[in-house]
């Protein structure tokens, strides 16, 4: 049987950005760095980022952009999506990004793992490789929650039922089945963080 699952937990390099679909919906695009601990050539450990982007459909597009900033660690639960787009200047570019069945907001950097922030930074060029918008809606219900704080899901979206997150770092259990109804916001507003450097990279 095919298998085709992610997860990953980082900061994001830049603010949610959230725009329409023909069909009325809402996509949010994030970038999320992700720490790797390598050894340099003089043999000392250094935080080397990799970069991913991560696509969310539906209500939790809309929650992700309303809740989440630049800078806040996310864990993302979700599947591989390749697909080709072209770029600015006509050519034909390949991109494999993560499409989200489940968000959790985990909180702020402070006292954190530094999934981006530490070490190697956000910086370093890099290429227009990943512009372009995201595609339709995904197969499989998915959630976007945090520490104490649930939110709700428009499955029209999705195409099904899913589970949603469990709770983040503070509070254990978050989330829960996703039908549709529920909270509008968080509990608790998160806590201002400082902003990593900037990427300025596309979607």
């Amino acid at each position: 049987m095919p298998i085709n699952s992610v997860t990953i937990v980082g900061n994001l390099t830049r603010d949610p950005e959230l725009r329409g679909l023909p069909s009325g919906g809402s996509v949010c695009s994030l970038r999320v760095a992700v720490n790797e601990r390598r050894k340099d050539a003089s043999g000392q450990w250094t935080d080397a980022p990799n970069f991913f982007n991560v696509t969310i459909f539906g209500n939790s597009a809309d929650n992700a952009a309303k809740f989440l900033s630049k800078g806040r660690q996310v864990a993302v639960d979700g599947r591989l999506r390749w697909r080709e787009y072209q770029d600015r200047d006509g050519n034909k570019r390949e991109a494999i990004e993560i499409v989200a069945q489940d968000v959790q907001f985990i909180g702020g950097r402070e006292g954190g793992q530094g999934g981006g922030g530490q070490g190697g930074g956000y910086g370093g060029g890099q290429s227009d490789d990943w512009g372009g918008g995201g595609g339709g809606g995904q197969g499989g219900g998915g959630g976007f929650s945090g520490p104490g704080t649930s939110y709700p899901v428009d499955q029209g979206d999705f195409g099904g039922g899913g589970g949603g997150g469990g709770g983040g770092q503070q509070g254990g259990g978050g989330g829960g089945g996703w039908s549709g109804g529920g909270n509008d916001g968080p509990r608790s507003a998160p806590a201002p963080t400082p902003t990593p450097a900037d990427d300025d990279i596309p979607f």
